[in-house]
C-alpha cells in the first residue's frame, strides 16, 4: 500500500504554489501518493503552449492587481481567486489513475449530494455545467493531474479577464463562458473553498485506503529549489518570452483544442525558417512534433505525420 500525503498551502502566491507543485514532481520516491491543495488570489493560468495575449486581458489583470501566470502542462486558460480550491495529485508512474484521482473528486462532493460527470478528457461537471478543467504531465519520477475546483469564484472577474473565443463557445454550444461553467456553491450553498478541503481529504484516504501524513508547508517554501522554480516562473521570460512578437498567421478550432500558427518563410526556397504554434491541445508532446517536423520543410511538399493534431495542423497550412 502507498504512503499518503497531503499538503495543504497557507498563502495565495500563485508563483509560489506552483513551484511547491513542480518541486513535488522532481522527488523520486516510489511508494508516496500526494494530494497537495491550494488556493492562488486573482490568476489567470495559461497552458504551456498558450499566447497570453490571446488568452487573456494582461493589461487589465495587472492593472487590478492580479497574476498571469504560465503552468507547465497542456489546456487551456483558466481563472482562479481565493473562492476557488485548486489540487494537485502527484503520483508515481505505476499508481497513476486517472479514474481514481477522479473519484476522489466525485467522492468529496457526494457528501454535498452532487453527482459528478466526467466530460471529454479534461474537465468535471455538475448538473451539464463544467466546475473543474483538469490538465496533465509526465515527469521522470511521477506524473501530475491538477486542477481547479470552481467554488465561488468572481464570475464576473472571470469575464472581465478571459477571452474566450467564439468558437470555442461554438463547439459546446453555449453563449458565454459564463453560462458554460458553474460555481459548486450555487448548486449548494454548504459548499466552500475551506470546506470541502476535509471531505477531499477524507475521500483521498477512502479511494487509496490509508491515513494521510499531513506535511509542513513551510518547509517546503523554504526549499532552496522551490525557490529556484519560483524564481523561473514568476519571469517574465517564461510568462511572456517570445509572444510579445507573436501574431497568428492561421487560426483553428479543432475537437483536440483551438491553434494559432505562426510561420516565417524564406521567399527564395519556400522553405519554413520557424514555426510558433499557441495551443490549447493537452498533448505537448504531438504539438512539438509538428513544430519540429515543420521547422525547415518546404512549403511545397507535404510532410508525412501521424495522429490527429498533426494532420489537422499540416491541413492549415498545405
Amino acid at each position: 500500500m502507498p504512503k499518503l500525503q497531503i499538503i495543504v498551502s497557507n498563502q495565495t502566491n500563485p508563483f509560489q504554489n506552483v513551484a511547491v507543485e513542480n518541486y513535488l514532481m522532481t522527488l523520486p520516491e516510489a511508494d508516496t501518493v500526494t494530494m497537495y491543495l491550494w488556493k492562488n488570489c486573482r490568476t489567470v493560468v495559461i497552458g504551456q503552449n498558450q499566447n497570453p495575449f490571446s488568452e487573456c486581458d494582461v493589461e487589465r489583470l495587472e492593472a487590478d492587481g492580479g497574476f498571469l501566470m504560465r503552468r507547465r502542462t497542456g489546456g487551456g486558460a483558466v481563472y482562479h481567486d481565493d473562492g476557488n480550491l485548486n489540487f494537485s495529485f502527484v503520483i508515481p508512474h505505476e499508481i497513476y489513475d486517472v479514474d481514481r484521482q477522479f473519484q476522489v473528486i466525485s467522492g468529496a462532493l457526494a457528501n454535498y449530494g452532487l453527482e459528478v460527470e466526467k466530460s471529454g478528457r479534461n474537465d468535471l461537471l455538475c448538473s451539464g455545467r463544467k466546475f473543474s478543467g483538469n490538465a496533465f504531465s509526465v515527469g521522470k519520477y511521477r506524473r501530475l493531474h491538477h486542477g481547479t475546483l470552481l467554488i465561488a469564484g468572481n464570475m464576473e472577474d472571470l469575464k472581465r479577464y478571459l477571452k474566450v473565443k467564439p468558437a470555442k463557445l461554438q463547439k459546446h454550444g453555449v453563449s458565454s463562458v459564463q453560462s458554460r461553467v458553474v460555481n459548486l456553491a450555487e448548486l449548494n450553498s454548504a459548499i466552500t473553498a475551506d470546506g470541502i478541503a476535509p471531505h477531499l481529504v477524507s475521500a483521498f484516504e477512502s479511494v487509496y485506503g490509508g491515513r494521510a501524513e499531513v506535511c509542513d508547508f513551510a518547509d517546503l517554501v523554504s526549499n532552496a529549489d522551490v525557490q529556484r522554480i519560483y524564481a523561473e516562473m514568476a519571469s517574465d521570460e517564461w510568462r511572456f518570452g517570445r509572444w510579445r512578437q507573436f501574431t497568428a498567421d492561421r487560426t483553428a478550432q479543432f475537437e483536440w483544442g483551438g491553434v494559432e500558427l505562426s510561420l516565417q518563410v524564406d521567399a527564395r526556397s519556400n522553405v519554413i525558417t520557424s514555426v510558433e504554434i499557441a495551443s490549447d491541445a493537452l498533448d505537448l508532446e504531438a504539438l512539438e512534433r509538428v513544430r519540429q517536423l515543420l521547422t525547415g520543410a518546404s512549403l511545397d511538399v507535404r510532410p508525412d505525420i501521424d495522429g490527429t493534431i498533426g494532420n489537422d495542423i499540416l491541413n492549415l497550412i498545405y
